[in-house]
């Protein structure tokens, strides 16, 4: 639902198939996997574990000497293939799906649009021409009121030919390609183009018509290339294990060439030039300064020796800027690599984790249904959802270390995964708000003792 409140803008109205909206939307599902994954099994395992005890069967469970975690023992099993499956499939399918779907999320993003006429804008889509129109039809959106055309085909860099129409209707070719504006009741203003200059004798022709056709070539609307998926498979979100590997170690080198070649142009502005160093045979003993360099230059060649200094290092720094710029982005990209790597593995661990904290939660509260254990699963989720995207980022802007940052949403959870095991396990009553109402009561009462026993004193 979020891809379709962010791209149906985008893709409806816009002249695609509803085949290809259909292929995008398989694709992009298959890229929320990894949220929609944990978020099942927590939720899944809520309502199970849920259902068991509010129709009391765990008691009947644990009264035939069954434990809750011998009990939970046929569904870890379960999970642990889910897990198991879920990294295959973030290794080898997550990959090709991610490559498909930004493909074609590319191809129709750059997709000239659909020739769609918005009221009060300048409509710029087909080439040579720029439409304006006041109103559309309210029954019939070809149909066009307050037109405005400027005709740019034969202007050559000239004032462009204006035409103004009272009304005017779309219509389309069997083909497809040529698009008919079919104008009622307007005026068509055209200037003569200069020959060889200005022209004191340039005119203006107006004309006013009832009927007249502007044809638009709609030829480039109809068809609809797709981009070679090789053009997308060096990103990082489109590899596997193996592929991230090998391209960190390659940013890792063309880093490393990186630093070597701005050494070395760096080093240049300091050290004696090539030129005098082979050519000269003159043998002479450093010599030391003991005072003020700019004191050692004669004062007439001072301000141009000053100038010089200051174009050479104006130089060497913004050569220096310009490598940090490609340092940093090369920078970012290992750290993309890196990320990628790591998730293909949290996801797996996800689903455990949520599983240890969905089927402890459904013991506890036993609650089945899609009531409160809905509720419940949205909290938990949300809290590891929001975890793991704020530390992502952080990592992403290098402001934590990758691992950390990437499992951090699961080191914070675990503790709680345990600690609701063991309360499941002790039947504990930590959501159980009658154990909360007769504990406020005790306390209240035992506050009212004291007070009593001390105003008897």
């Amino acid at each position: 639902m979020f891809f379709l409140f962010k791209y149906v803008d985008e893709f409806i109205g816009k002249g695609f198939e509803w085949y290809t909206i259909l292929e995008i939307m398989m694709y992009q599902s298959a890229v929320n996997v990894a949220m929609a994954l944990p978020l099942a099994i927590l939720l899944s395992s809520i309502m199970t574990f849920g259902t068991l005890g509010e129709n009391y069967e765990l008691v009947a469970i644990k009264s035939a000497g069954i434990s809750l975690q011998k009990a939970m023992r046929p569904l870890f099993l379960l999970v642990i293939s889910l897990s198991i499956a879920s990294f295959f499939f973030s290794d080898y399918m997550l990959p090709k799906a991610n490559a498909k779907y930004y493909t074609l999320l590319w191809d129709m993003r750059n997709k000239k649009l659909s020739f769609l006429i918005k009221p009060g804008v300048f409509n710029t889509s087909v080439a040579n021409y720029s439409i304006r129109v006041e109103r559309k039809g309210i029954f019939n959106p070809d149909s066009l009121f307050g037109m405005m055309i400027y005709d740019h085909t034969n202007a050559n860099g000239g004032v462009p030919t204006i035409i103004l129409a009272k009304k005017g209707r779309m219509i389309k070719t069997k083909d497809g390609n040529v698009l008919i504006l079919k104008l009622t009741d307007g005026v068509r203003y055209e200037e003569s183009r200069a020959k060889g200059g200005y022209n004191l004798r340039q005119t203006l022709t107006r004309m006013r018509f009832k009927e007249t056709e502007v044809k638009l070539d709609f030829s480039s609307f109809t068809s609809f290339n797709r981009t070679n998926e090789e053009q997308f498979k060096d990103n990082a979100p489109m590899l596997n294990l193996k592929g991230l590997v090998t391209r960190a170690d390659s940013l890792n080198k063309v880093i490393d060439s990186l630093n070597q070649v701005t050494k070395m142009n760096a080093s240049s502005y300091y050290k004696q030039s090539n030129y005098t160093k082979g050519y000269t045979k003159i043998k002479t003993i450093p010599k030391r300064i003991k005072e003020h360099v700019i004191d050692v230059i004669p004062t007439k060649e001072r301000s141009t020796t000053i100038q010089n200094a200051i174009d050479l290092t104006s130089t060497l720094q913004q050569v220096v800027n310009n490598r940090m710029l490609e340092y940093e982005t090369k920078q970012k990209e290992v750290l993309k690599s890196k990320i990628e790597y790591q998730r293909k593995f949290t996801l797996a661990i996800s689903c455990l984790l949520l599983f240890f904290i969905g089927a402890p939660l459904g013991a506890i509260i036993r609650k089945g249904g899609l009531g409160l254990p809905v509720v419940i699963a949205v909290v938990f989720f949300l809290i590891y959802h929001i975890i793991s995207t704020v530390a992502e980022k952080s990592a992403k802007e290098g402001s934590l270390d990758h691992v950390f940052g990437m499992w951090m949403a699961v080191i914070i959870l675990t503790p709680l995964g345990v600690f609701l095991t063991y309360k499941a396990t002790v039947d504990s009553a930590i959501f159980d708000i009658d154990y909360y109402k007769q504990l406020i009561v005790s306390l209240f009462k035992k506050t009212r003792d004291i007070v009593r026993r001390a105003k008897s004193k």
